[in-house]
């Protein structure tokens, strides 16, 4: 019993090999010192060969028990450790307010616990991956860490593949996407991929990956903040602005119409002077408003004067107000005869519609426009289409943006208001608006207004 208590301290102690050499050493003893002849590994009894070999039968099995117990004991203590450490990093993690801190928490992680480099590598705006922070080394690496990150599984580099050998490039999944990799290597260490240990560099890389992507949402949300308070102050700056310069552009207005209707007549120099002021002063006063309006709507000050009417009238009045703009010009109606009624403000509206216009008449100075209306759904489809030169490199989307003009900046003239008044104008009415080519040749701006629930009328009524 206590060659056997001898085993299981050894086994507790020193693991498993002293203990299998501790059980032999005990058996050995136990013949040279208690079986006769005595001081002797003589055996005279035969019996004494069974003892020996249960004997060392259960010194091996206890101590292999022993030896297990102490191993899991290990185990369970260097997973407590690492998760405490997980949990550490996590919580540097968290407060990382730059990539660069992400990565020294990574790289002091891997170097203390795992006894390897880590680099942390994250895609640039050239959709490229450099390191973070950077520097050099693992130049040779790029090519299979640009894999890693495109196939999303983890890969291990040989030495031929990169500067340290071996290597293990993980990828920092998210759950929307991958993120970046992480290089983990250790000159040498074959243990670098043994299944404990790639187990605790993927929950590193599970980290790595939320900070990483913890960091490109809040600096989306920061832009996204930006980018809020910038239109807020350009629209109250708009607002402001356009508010104090419609008193004295009325004014000019009518002064400039004073002049113009002065008696006796002025000569026919002055009299063209004064049409051309008269003109320009009623362009900008229009300019003006928009500018008023748009604010309004955007803050929801001003209130939409909905009624409902045919879209025909509205189509009508506009080209009547743009006939001096059009002079010349072909224009063909395509609005089909079962279009409903909308309900709809009228002065806006048309609106959109001598901006839409006005914009195809001086990007297309030449050739038809078309406008046409139809119902889809439980919507009704208006297009004012041109044959011009198209849309500009990029797509459409952007020319509804405050200030964004076409391509022709230098031969064209405005500011780039007119489309960011259409769109603010069709979505007050819970509408939307795009710009698309237009099949042939030119561009096609389209826009869809809801058809509601439109009053119905009593013919039998209205014929009496």
């Amino acid at each position: 019993m206590l060659f056997l208590l001898t085993v299981a301290v050894v086994a507790v102690t020193f693991g498993r090999g002293p203990a299998v050499a501790a059980a032999f050493a005990s058996v050995a003893l136990f013949d040279f010192f208690f079986v006769p002849p005595r001081f002797s590994m003589a055996v005279d009894d035969v019996q004494y060969l069974i003892t020996f070999s249960v004997m060392l039968i259960v010194a091996l099995i206890v101590g292999g028990l022993t030896a297990r117990l102490r191993e899991e004991a290990d185990a369970a203590a260097r997973r407590e450790a690492q998760t405490a450490a997980l949990y550490v990093m996590a919580k540097n993690l968290s407060g990382a307010l730059r990539a660069e801190q992400v990565a020294e928490t990574a790289r002091d992680f891997v170097s203390g616990h795992v006894e390897a480099v880590a680099t942390l590598y994250l895609p640039d705006g050239a959709e490229g991956l450099h390191p973070v922070p950077t520097q050099e080394g693992l130049a040779a690496a790029i090519p299979h860490i640009r894999a890693v990150y495109e196939q999303g599984e983890p890969m291990v580099l040989a030495a031929a593949e990169s500067a340290y050998a071996p290597a293990l490039a993980l990828p920092l999944q998210s759950p929307l996407r991958t993120r970046g990799v992480l290089l983990v290597s250790a000159e040498g260490d074959s243990r670098l991929f043994a299944p404990e240990r790639r187990s605790l560099l993927e929950a590193v890389a599970s980290l790595v990956a939320i900070a990483v992507e913890r960091l490109h949402f809040s600096e989306v949300a920061q832009q996204a903040t930006l980018a809020m308070e910038s239109e807020r102050l350009r629209s109250a700056l708009l607002s402001a602005v356009s508010h104090d310069l419609r008193t004295p552009l009325t004014v000019l207005v009518g002064l400039a119409d004073s002049l113009r209707m002065a008696r006796p007549a002025l000569p026919a120099a002055q009299a063209e002077t004064a049409a051309v002021l008269h003109e320009e002063a009623l362009r900008l006063s229009g300019l003006v408003h928009n500018l008023l309006d748009m604010a309004r709507l955007q803050v929801g000050a001003r209130r939409l004067n909905r009624e409902w009417q045919p879209l025909e009238e509205v189509v009508g009045s506009s080209l009547r107000h743009m006939e001096r703009s059009l002079a010349g010009r072909c224009v063909r109606l395509d609005l089909a005869a079962d279009l409903p009624l909308l309900e709809l403000d009228a002065v806006l509206m048309e609106r959109v519609f001598c901006n839409l216009i006005e914009n195809a008449a001086k990007y297309a100075p030449t050739g038809e426009l078309k406008i046409e209306a139809r119902r889809v759904d439980d919507r009704v489809e208006v297009a004012v289409a041109d044959r011009g030169p198209g849309l500009p490199p990029g797509g459409g989307e952007k020319l509804f943006g405050l200030f964004e003009r076409g391509r022709h900046e230098d031969s064209a003239g405005g500011v780039g208001l007119g489309l960011a008044i259409c769109r603010v104008i069709v979505e007050a009415h819970g509408g939307r608006i795009r710009a698309e080519e237009r099949p042939g040749g030119g561009a096609r701006f389209v826009f869809d207004l809801p058809v509601g629930d439109p009053p119905v009328i009593d013919e039998d009524a209205h014929g009496q």
